[in-house]
């Protein structure tokens, strides 16, 4: 995993002249990571997120993905090297389940192609992993939030992608869909998707990432490996408030010192 897939180079970033959100913000991510993201709401995850995406254009900078500037592709080409799970979607018509997650099939198809039996099997097969296939004729809309969460990871998986997106991922989930979540995620890398995912909860990146970035007033404080980065020093300055890293059996968790973090108490 020594090959970058993602590279951002001097990135600035705003929507109102003089209001940088990503302020000449660089940083590389490895093929087949897991990274997480990670900072306070309101830092510029979810931007950095559509940036890299191609969503939005930086005023200044270079985006490299799969060793290619990112302006060099077609959007439908762009959508068949990446896809992102945001952090809520809107379904703006009644879309069966079943339906809704063909839509991911659309960067593959050639204009005004139908889905052919391979896509449908792709859809049902993926539907199965994330244990959710029970749900294929549902209505989305009539969806619970985790439910929800997954059939639109599902949507993202049936592209394709070789990098995967996620927009604070495990936000609306409760532990058991969240600790299922962050191990498809984990099956996902180990088949070669890199995986790129925002979160300000310190413990998700933990359970799972190799590589971490913390993200602070839209630039980078500091990115590397999970044991070297996510150290009470500088989590606490990433949050400006006192933050312990502790190991525990094993694994790193974090816990707040005072006062509420990421709507617990005490616990991050």
């Amino acid at each position: 995993m020594n090959q970058s897939m993602i590279v951002l180079n001097n990135i600035q970033f705003h929507y109102d002249p003089g209001k940088s959100i990503l302020n000449d913000l660089s940083l590389s991510v490895e093929k087949g990571s897991i990274t997480a993201i990670l900072g306070p709401n309101g830092t510029g995850k979810t931007t950095l997120l559509h940036t890299i995406l191609g969503l939005l254009a930086p005023q200044s900078g270079e985006i490299w993905i799969a060793g290619k500037n990112i302006d060099e592709y077609k959007r439908s080409e762009l959508s068949q090297v990446m896809s992102l799970v945001p952090q809520s979607e809107m379904v703006p018509f009644n879309f069966k389940v079943i339906e809704y997650v063909l839509l991911g099939r659309t960067p593959q198809l050639g204009f005004l192609d139908m889905p052919s039996d391979h896509d449908i099997e792709l859809v049902r097969d993926t539907l199965e992993m994330l244990e959710v296939q029970h749900l294929e004729q549902r209505p989305v809309t009539e969806l619970s939030g985790g439910e929800q969460q997954m059939v639109v990871l599902a949507r993202a998986l049936v592209q394709e992608p070789q990098v995967l997106l996620l927009d604070e991922p495990t936000s609306h989930l409760d532990l058991s869909n969240k600790g299922r979540l962050l191990k498809i995620l984990q099956t996902l890398a180990q088949r070669g998707v890199t995986i790129v995912f925002s979160t300000h909860d310190p413990d998700a990146a933990a359970m799972i990432a190799d590589h971490v970035i913390l993200l602070k007033a839209g630039a980078v404080l500091d990115a590397g490996l999970i044991d070297r980065v996510l150290t009470s020093e500088k989590l606490t300055q990433t949050y400006g408030t006192e933050v312990k890293v502790l190991t525990i059996e094993g694994r790193l968790v974090t816990l707040l010192i005072n006062g509420r973090f990421g709507g617990k108490e005490k616990v991050a």
